[in-house]
Parts: structure tokens; sequence; C-alpha cells
């Protein structure tokens, strides 16, 4: 009848989102376009919840496909990835959530979560929760969810256990393994080109997400000497969000067994007189082993735009441990975000480290 009487007089009685969404449905059936556009416009305009949001992602495909309610589904989708962004706030929620919400949530790039091993345990957890038989499991994480796992961004270590992962279908897994390690292996020009490919497609597993512990690049040698070159690139603006006194955190390299991170700080210089730029190594696991490393900070700067050593020196470390400087640059914070900056080229940070050990 609602249907009919907007064919009539453009107007409908309901205003509710039940009721909307059952006379979308037979909008759709009887394939009123306009009054599909219609009652999709009203539900916009009411205010979303986790149900209602929900409620919209499970309407049937025939419906999510339709033009006019492409809208209404990308409003839901959105709300839960900006609800839900801090996943780890909201874990026992996220956890009930089903397959629709998670899928709207991971394929959001601002998920603010510690890395991409985060995300993909994450995954692992939920799917055994929801789907307890490993066939189902298989079948929704191979052709639901894995393509929203950034696996390009996961570490090799991760990576390994993701090949004797029972839950994943072993051609799958090997295929998504190889994809991240072939991108992992492209020069930096190539890993931009890829992600800029994919950035018009549904899934973004080579876009980068603004993790807590930010991705590094390493390069080890073995001999003559143990030593690791680690190279980690900060936006202007991830700086600029440090300011008064936060610190961001660069994800695990290891050197000799051991699991080290760097940690770029705005802390007050020595006289507590300004804000800078601090960089700072540590050591992650707490443990009786003491390592004795040579270390070495640089950082790229203009005109050459070649990296410049900032800081020499050695420590002995214990786990938990670290060792740095509160000013890297010796200047306030403020010479150091300067539009004039001598060490933001295109916008970006370049810092390295390197670390040998002592023998």
């Amino acid at each position: 009848m609602e249907l009919l009487n907007f064919m009539y007089s453009n107007t409908l009685s309901v205003t509710t989102a039940p009721a909307l969404l059952d006379v979308l449905m037979a909008a759709d059936k009887f394939e009123v376009a306009s009054c599909m556009r219609y009652c999709s416009r009203l539900l916009r305009n009411l205010p979303m919840t986790p149900e209602s949001a929900l409620l919209y992602l499970d309407l049937p495909s025939s419906v999510l496909m339709g033009e006019a309610v492409q809208p209404l589904t990308d409003a839901a989708k959105q709300y839960l990835a900006s609800r839900y962004k801090d996943m780890t706030k909201f874990q026992e929620e996220v956890m009930a959530l089903p397959l629709a919400g998670i899928e709207a949530i991971l394929s959001s790039d601002d998920l603010q979560i510690a890395s991409e091993d985060a995300v993909y345990d994450f995954v692992l957890k939920w799917a055994r929760t929801q789907y307890p038989k490993l066939e189902d499991r298989r079948e929704v994480l191979g052709s639901r969810l894995a393509r929203f796992i950034r696996f390009p961004y996961m570490t090799c270590r991760k990576l390994k256990k993701v090949l004797t992962c029972n839950d994943f279908d072993h051609e799958v897994s090997s295929k998504l393994v190889l994809e991240a390690l072939f991108f992992k292996a492209e020069a930096p020009h190539r890993q931009r080109s890829l992600a800029a490919e994919e950035s018009a497609t549904l899934n973004r597993r080579f876009i980068e997400r603004a993790y807590k512990y930010r991705p590094v690049k390493v390069v080890e040698f073995e001999l003559p000497r143990q030593q690791c070159v680690v190279y980690l690139d900060l936006k202007r603006e991830e700086c600029a969000n440090l300011f008064p006194s936060g610190r961001v955190y660069s994800q695990a390299f290891h050197l000799g067994g051991q699991g080290f991170f760097l940690s770029a700080h705005c802390n007050m210089d020595q006289q507590s007189s300004f804000h800078c730029f601090g960089l700072f190594l540590g050591m992650q696991e707490k443990g009786s082993v003491s390592f004795a490393v040579d270390y070495e900070f640089a950082a790229r700067s203009k005109p050459t735009e070649e990296f410049v050593s900032k800081y020499k020196g050695n420590y002995t470390f214990t786990g938990g441990k670290a060792v740095g400087y509160r000013n890297l640059f010796a200047i306030p914070w403020t010479s150091f975000m300067a539009e004039d900056s001598l060490y933001f080229i295109n916008g970006i940070l370049h810092l390295r480290a390197e670390l040998t050990i002592r023998h």
C-alpha cells in the first residue's frame, strides 16, 4: 500500500527504519527506482546505530547491488569503520559482529591497530569463534576475509606462520604469502605505483594503514659482522601529531636473535627549555641477556638529500632498556617542523639507524 501510495503521491507515511526497509524491498521487487532512491535518502537521514548499519548491510544482494541503495550501504560501512576504528576498545562488541560488519571495519585504512599482524590475529580469532567448523571457516577466510588482510604489510615472521596455518586452504595461503613477499621485494617506486593502481579497487591490500607501529625497511648482514640497517619514514603530519609529548614506535626488527625497535618522540630538551624531536632505540624482550651494540642515527637532509650522520654511540642493552637522543637535530621543535626545515623532503622525514653487535 505504501508503495502504491508513493506512485500516486510521491510521499510515504512511514518514517521508521524497519518500515522504510520494507517499502524499499517492495520497491526493489517491482522495480520502482524512484521509490528506492526516496527510501534510501530517508534512511540516510535517520541517525545511524550499529544495529541499523548492520540491517542495511544485511539486505538481499539484489537490493544491495542497486544503484539507489549504494549511498546507504556506503554510509553504513563508513559508520561501522569509524565507530570501531580502535578495535581494542570495543573488543567484545567487535567479536560479536556478523561477517558484513567485520568486512566494513577491515576495509578501512584508518584502523587504529598496532600492525597488520594484529589484524591477521584478530581475523583468525573472530573466524574461529563464529565458524567452529573448519570447512566453513576455510570457506569464509578464503572467499571473503583474506582480501581484507593486507599481507604485504605483515612481518616475515608472521607470514611464515600463515603458511602453516590450518585455517587457510594451503593453496590460498601460499598465493597470498608469495604475493606479499614479491611486494616487499619491489623497489619503493614500484610499491607506490602498485598501491596507486590498487586504491581504485575494492581490496586495498597494497595500501598501508595508519599503524600504531610504523613499518620499517631492514637490511641485514651476518658477515663480516652481525649488523642491520633500519630505515624509518615518518610523514610530516605524523610528526606534527606528536606535539607536545607524543611518541611513535616502529615495528620490531631483529639483530642477533634479539628484538629491537625505534621510537620517535616530541620531548623537552635536557634543560627543559623547549620542545624538540628525539629518537631512541630500545630492546624488546625482558631478559637477562646483555648485548653490546654500536649504533648510528642518520637522517636525509637538504640540500643534498643524502643521509647525514647525527649521532654515533655504543650501549650495552638489557631487556626493556632504551638509548637515544632527546634532541636529535639539535634544534627546537618549531625549527624542525618549519616550512623551510632541512629534514622533510616532499613531506617525509627519512631516518636511518645502523646497529652492529660488538665483539
